[in-house]
């Protein structure tokens, strides 16, 4: 079940209706609970025992950690969630890679291995709810929080449907106090979280699906006959795509939960206008880079313990983020390629920090510019169907050869890559000191009557195959 289907639309009218109706708050929050299994279930029912049993070791981890009697059974029970989690996390996202790399390994050796095919399907939202389940068992060996006491709220916590598939990652803390007293939306909180819906789910089909995806898909599903600006009009239309498609998701998941009564966090910044990928980070897929801030890059030792610490620190916490999006060596680098350009960025300040050319508005133009300029470079490795494809289309975008276009992209195709890329990047930058509920909260109530019937029509007149968000394979 995904947020661009009438099966969805059918299915939310239902949930909201029960939650609106005059019922006690613990019945409400057991239709939302029972709501989130079945959402999960579409995909593939038995998957939903793997929350299940997230959900129990956590809980019983956490909340034996303030009874246990030496600090070693405390680091037991941590480690009972870890390996839980992680567990099976690995088990079903990089098994088949694991064993892949282990045959190749035993290849270069001088070893033949045939071992028996697998087969492990990817349990949709893994990825998700393990970082987010494990964020509470964290908290609290930390002392951070105090072990929940309602076991119906932490299982509401760490399957609530609206961003249990793809985000934001919510921290224990943030959600389970929200679980307390009744949630029922304002006309207000309902109005918004509607219209953040409509933004989503038209960022999602119109821009994403109709008019990016069929560009990035023609270009990268033909990687070695692309030439020079069939290569950059690939990878502008993905970027593209990938950020209103996941930014669409996440704006459908937080308007979804408001109008439930319910806040989550930003998960999208305006990133196209970060200068700098400290700034590119703290914009983009918010709720994960903090995830990883907080629980491996500071655990690892931040920039507390020198340069070189440091930058050992972060090149390790960008490789672990880029596998964390998937099981292969292609996400490794994009990762890895971030590392760099963060490392990079630490001694670019320290040589022009504190030049006055840096604040000027050119060069803040400039730097944004050449900041989405690498950013496009590291997306050719996530959207490439192979290393092979990835150096080729890199070596295609860097070479100017004697045909510029060779794969038919209609001029068509060619005015609307440019038109939403170059829009896009406007945008953002207009926006990035600003949030979009003040914007629109300064809009006329005509203007916004005008803007939700422009994004109707527009959702109404799109057609499409429904496609899955991208981050759902992760």
């Amino acid at each position: 079940m995904i947020f661009n289907s009438l099966t969805f639309l059918v299915f939310f009218l239902v949930v909201l209706t029960l939650h609106r109706l005059p019922l006690s708050w613990s019945t409400k929050k057991h239709n939302l609970l029972i709501a989130s299994y079945l959402f999960y279930a579409a995909w593939s029912p038995p998957f939903v025992v793997l929350i299940w049993i997230s959900t129990l070791v956590d809980w019983f981890a956490a909340k034996r950690m303030p009874q246990a009697r030496s600090r070693a059974e405390r680091r037991g029970l941590l480690v009972l969630s870890l390996s839980a989690n992680l567990g099976l996390l690995g088990f079903f996202k990089y098994g088949n890679f694991l064993l892949e790399n282990f045959v190749v390994l035993m290849a270069s050796l001088g070893i033949e291995y045939h071992p028996p095919q697998m087969d492990i399907v990817l349990p949709v939202a893994i990825s998700f709810y393990t970082f987010q389940t494990l964020s509470y068992t964290l908290d609290v060996y930390r002392g951070k929080g105090q072990p929940w006491h309602s076991f119906l709220d932490f299982a509401l916590f760490v399957g609530f449907f609206p961003q249990l598939v793809a985000g934001p990652i919510v921290r224990a803390f943030t959600f389970l106090p929200q679980c307390v007293e009744p949630r029922r939306a304002t006309r207000e909180q309902l109005g918004w979280g509607l219209t953040l819906l409509a933004i989503g789910l038209m960022e999602k089909t119109v821009l994403a699906d109709a008019l990016m995806a069929p560009v990035a898909d023609r270009v990268y599903g033909a990687a070695p006959e692309a030439a020079f600006l069939d290569a950059w009009l690939g990878t502008l239309a993905f970027s593209a795509q990938i950020f209103l498609d996941f930014s669409g998701y996440s704006l459908c998941a937080i308007g979804a939960a408001s109008c439930l009564g319910f806040v989550l966090p930003q998960n999208f910044r305006f990133p196209y206008a970060a200068i700098g990928f400290s700034d590119f980070w703290r914009r983009w897929h918010i709720s994960l880079s903090s995830w990883l801030r907080d629980y491996l890059y500071i655990s690892l030792g931040g920039n507390r313990k020198g340069s070189a610490r440091t930058h050992g620190n972060l090149m390790l916490t960008m490789l672990l983020g880029g596998l964390w999006h998937g099981a292969s060596w292609q996400f490794v680098v994009w990762g890895g390629l971030h590392g760099i350009y963060l490392i990079a960025e630490r001694f670019a300040r320290r040589i022009w920090g504190e030049s006055r050319w840096v604040s000027t508005a050119p060069a803040r133009i400039a730097l944004a510019l050449f900041t989405y300029f690498l950013v496009c470079i590291t997306w050719v490795f996530f959207r490439a169907q192979s290393f092979s494809d990835a150096w080729t289309l890199l070596s295609t975008m860097f070479v100017v050869g004697p045909n510029l276009l060779v794969l038919g992209l209609s001029n068509a195709r060619i005015i609307v890559t440019v038109t939403v890329t170059v829009t896009m990047l406007v945008s953002q930058w207009l926006m990035r000191e600003r949030r979009l509920h003040d914007v629109w909260l300064r809009l006329p109530a005509w203007t916004q009557s005008a803007v939700l019937a422009c994004l109707l029509i527009s959702l109404t007149m799109t057609s499409g195959a429904n496609r899955a968000f991208i981050y759902f394979q992760f």
